[in-house]
């Protein structure tokens, strides 16, 4: 009854519209007051759960995608993506998805991909005569790609909770980000084919080569991010760092567009954005005493213990509760919550922890897509200029592709923990 009404008040607030972070903030304060815990405890509780050094790559990674985007990086990155597969049936959708699969190397963030990539790529699809539908759908399904391929936010928060390797994580996100784009490709060549959509006329080498040398340092980030942590040059939180001062070095060194203005642009941003998710985490610390101190996450395993007979039968219940809970709760607010309830059973289980965790970040991506709550349609919704029922509608036959990789990681573990496995 007490987690009832404690769940409830909660939604409820979420639904007036009060911050997903502060109305759990205000439902544990008052389980605090009611039960007689003094609200200094929370206030101790709300400052440890920031006090973590992993947890520094947040903002961090979020400042790198903010200056990349302030500093015009990603046109380059589209001109490189045109030329190489605008010629391909349905070429800009193809260059949509490849161009976030090379945004992704960089930004760690889906909703970075679909707000920095997304009004070019829109704008540019509809001047060629691509439909609206098309486009917003292609653009919001690719930005999922982002915290796949390292570096990626979800996974430092993914691994900070439930003590898994950062670094692994990164590396076990690598082949299923490529098989996603490789999906969403092949259902735009589909699409394109049936509607006969335009495509470029295709470049010449000499033109793609040029191209490409210019996009080079950008496009190196990754190399430079996976290849510090694994040479022990840096750890995880400092090659944040490192890609701040990567992001502003290559504009300086090459592009030169990163004004002051539009530094503090991004500075103001990755501000904002921390901000709410600083107030997530200290209410996902809060609500998270709540639960353990009536015992949810005991019950909930027992739960699943009781439904699953093993790991696969575990990993389908998992990613359908994922996937409904991700209709109608942030994503992060999942991952938060949940996350540091299913790690021990599925560990349990003998589950390798990079594979449930990839599984649960794939999951967690395919909910930002999901209506009506997808945070990636309201994005691309809004810099692209589309009413939202209209994307929710389009996105539909798009969520396909993602979840055919989704099966095929769940049954092919070796897709998530190979990488990883040749670095042991």
């Amino acid at each position: 009854m007490i987690l009832a009404t404690v769940g409830g008040l909660w939604l409820l607030m979420v639904l007036i519209g009060v911050p997903v972070g502060v109305a759990m903030i205000f439902v544990s304060m008052g389980y605090f007051y009611w039960s007689g815990i003094g609200l200094a405890f929370a206030s101790q509780r709300m400052v440890d759960a920031l006090n973590s050094f992993p947890m520094l790559a947040v903002p961090l990674f979020i400042l790198a995608a903010a200056i990349l985007n302030s500093a015009g990086i990603t046109k380059h990155l589209f001109g490189f993506a045109r030329a190489l597969v605008g010629h391909i049936p349905g070429g800009l959708g193809h260059v949509n998805v490849l161009a976030s699969l090379f945004f992704s190397g960089m930004s760690g963030s889906a909703l970075a991909d679909a707000g920095g990539l997304g009004k070019m790529e829109i704008e540019a699809m509809r001047e060629a005569g691509y439909d609206d539908d098309f486009s917003g759908a292609v653009t919001a399904a690719s930005s999922m790609i982002g915290p796949l391929v390292p570096p990626s936010i979800t996974m430092v928060l993914y691994g900070v909770i439930s003590n898994t390797s950062i670094g692994k994580l990164f590396l076990g996100g690598v082949v299923p980000g490529v098989l996603c784009a490789v999906a969403l490709m092949v259902m735009v060549y589909v699409l394109a084919r049936r509607r006969e959509y335009p495509r470029d006329a295709r470049q010449s080498l000499p033109a793609i080569g040029a191209l490409f040398i210019k996009s080079l340092p950008a496009l190196f980030t990754p190399v430079v991010i996976v290849g510090g942590i694994f040479s022990g040059m840096f750890s995880p939180t400092e090659a944040a760092a490192i890609t701040v001062l990567y992001a502003i070095l290559i504009d300086l060194l090459f592009y030169r567009e990163l004004t002051l203005r539009r530094l503090w642009t991004a500075v103001y941003e990755t501000t904002a954005t921390s901000a709410t998710i600083a107030t997530i985490l200290a209410g996902v610390a809060l609500l998270g005493f709540v639960l353990a101190r009536e015992q949810a996450p005991q019950q909930i395993a027992q739960l699943f213990l009781g439904l699953a007979s093993g790991p696969v039968s575990f990993l389908i219940a998992v990613n359908l509760m994922i996937f409904v809970l991700g209709a109608f709760i942030e994503s992060l607010v999942i991952l938060l919550i949940v996350v540091p309830i299913l790690v021990p059973v599925a560990l349990g289980f003998g589950i390798d922890p990079v594979h449930f965790g990839i599984v649960v970040v794939l999951n967690l991506m395919i909910s930002i897509l999901t209506p009506p709550m997808g945070m990636a349609l309201f994005v691309v919704a809004q810099v692209g200029g589309i009413p939202y029922h209209r994307l929710a509608r389009a996105i539909l036959p798009w969520l396909i592709p993602p979840i055919v990789v989704l099966i095929l990681v769940c049954t092919f573990p070796v897709l998530a923990t190979g990488l990883p496995n040749l670095m042991d």
